[in-house]
């Protein structure tokens, strides 16, 4: 197999005769299922050799729309094993958005919970991944050995979706070439080994938990699998089934955090890399990640479905990595900054192996993104120190300018939860008539803090430009989080709009 391309469902493979745990399901929680390496290679071996019987054939796609469980794994990577497509369907998406889904993407057949197959389109083929009864997946698994179809360049090895400008979702195509050199990359510059387990708790059709799964799988790994991200569920978890790897958005780290009763007395060092993405972490959240994991190493990531997760990793060199840096270049990438003040400040552009195919049925979406020379502008604000090390700085449709400056909100919150008595900060942009735009925080107190909205605005203003500090300051139990676990910030934008027309509308009834 020298010099050829891997057949993304297949890895691992060369533990497939490992005794040990490849999947512990805990989508009950009530009934565990530990599943071997043996078992889930043969597992997928009968849903490729199901779907060959029924007349699939490579090109064509499938549709995985069920909870976080084991069958979606198996479903998973059983159908690439095929080349057929799995089509990774969110489970909170409404039932308009699944039947677009389904017309655009062309599914041959979904694979679905019993609860969830009401919201297919009517005469869509559907196989149950839970219950025994003739539709379900397991009389349709067909056991015993498969050969693998051979990928080529090109051939795509699952299709996921990521949000649209345009109120749609936009389907990206993944290819085994692709995505094979990502696990293998990732997994490597994480050292993923047979001695570890890694807890995943949010959604599969999400690129983070798929990330996840494929380093483990690569490296032989455990997987701890809960149905959703429930933060008590979680530490309960993390106690009994002892995790060496763990990963998520800060948020998550900050709602483990908050769990003092569960956490106390119970030593976490058995966790020996701890991951954050999808937003910048402050120093106190960090400095309170370590105190938990002890031995753990603390390592900010960063990653798009375009492009993959393999941009950043550790110094080949074994350089430290700076606190608040993403990450080295991982070779075989190119990076440039552009539209900034200078080469190492402005908006991500990559090439590189980890690249999608292009997206599906979307060629004005394709023309925005990517240019005549192939380069994908991310829409990432990023900033490179002299030493070659990336840090991200935040999205560019979140920038907003107030007076004629610019104002990225992540910049803004590191320094307000720089403050003792802060938990979590988002800011975002509210309507101004002279000023175009000013900021509003929302803010997360700490267990007992009496913060006030004064302390906020003054702890700004001496850290950092007048322009930064919040004009107002919410105060909130808890930020709300989408369905993949990041921050809702667009929820946010709109309270905020609410509350700046709610204090026009005070201000012309007071005559002012």
């Amino acid at each position: 197999m020298s010099g050829s391309i891997v057949n993304l469902g297949t890895i691992g493979s060369r533990f497939r005769d490992a005794e040990h745990l490849a999947v512990i399901d805990l989508s009950d929680p009530d009934a565990p299922r530990r599943v071997s390496y043996p078992e889930f290679h043969a597992a997928c071996d009968g849903v490729a050799r199901a779907l060959v019987a029924r007349g699939l054939t490579p090109g064509d796609r499938v549709g995985v729309y069920c909870s976080n469980r084991l069958e979606f794994l198996v479903v998973f990577y059983g159908a690439m094993r095929a080349g057929v497509s799995p089509v990774m369907m969110g489970i909170l998406q409404p039932a308009d958005t699944i039947a677009w889904i389904v017309e655009q993407t062309e599914v041959r057949l979904v694979f679905c919970e019993a609860e969830l197959r009401a919201n297919l389109p009517e005469g869509t083929e559907a196989v149950l991944v839970d219950g025994d009864g003739a539709d379900s997946l397991a009389r349709f698994s067909d056991p015993g050995p498969f050969e693998p179809f051979a990928p080529d360049h090109d051939s795509v090895a699952f299709v996921a979706f990521t949000s649209g400008s345009t109120g749609r979702p936009k389907a990206a195509l993944l290819s085994h070439r692709a995505h094979s050199w990502v696990a293998r990359t990732i997994s490597e510059d994480r050292d993923f080994s047979p001695e570890d387990a890694i807890i995943v708790a949010s959604p599969l059709y999400h690129k983070h938990a798929m990330n996840s799964i494929k380093c483990a799988l690569w490296g032989g790994s455990t997987i701890i699998l809960l149905r959703k991200f429930e933060v008590r569920a979680y530490v309960g978890a993390m106690n009994r089934y002892r995790p060496t790897v763990v990963s998520g958005v800060p948020t998550i780290y900050a709602m483990i955090l908050q769990q003092r009763d569960l956490l106390q007395g119970n030593d976490y060092s058995f966790v020996r890399l701890a991951t954050m993405g999808g937003a910048p972490a402050s120093d106190q959240l960090i400095d309170s990640v370590s105190e938990l994991f002890p031995r753990a190493r603390i390592n900010l990531i960063f990653g798009i479905t375009e492009t993959s997760a393999a941009l950043f990793g550790n110094h080949p060199e074994g350089a430290d990595r700076p606190r608040h840096s993403i990450g080295f270049p991982i070779a075989g990438n190119e990076l440039r900054l552009v539209g900034g003040e200078s080469d190492d400040f402005g908006v991500l552009h990559v090439r590189g192996p980890g690249m999608m195919n292009g997206y599906l049925n979307n060629p004005a979406e394709m023309a925005r993104r990517y240019d005549a020379e192939g380069w994908f502008n991310t829409g990432d604000v990023m900033r490179r120190d002299a030493t070659g090390w990336y840090y991200f700085v935040g999205r560019s449709d979140d920038m907003f300018t107030t007076s004629g400056h610019n104002v990225y909100p992540a910049e803004v919150e590191l320094v307000i939860e720089r403050h003792e008595d802060v938990e979590q900060a988002i800011v975002v942009p509210a309507p101004d008539e002279i000023k175009h735009a000013v900021p509003y925080a929302f803010v997360v107190r700490r267990m007992g803090a009496t913060l006030t909205e004064d302390d906020v605005k003054q702890h700004v203003l001496r850290n950092a430009p007048p322009y930064q500090h919040p004009r107002k300051v919410i105060f909130l139990e808890a930020l709300p989080m989408t369905n993949v676990g990041k921050i809702d910030r667009r929820r946010l934008e709109a309270e905020a709009r609410r509350i700046k027309a709610g204090q026009q509308q005070k201000a012309q009834a007071n005559g002012e």
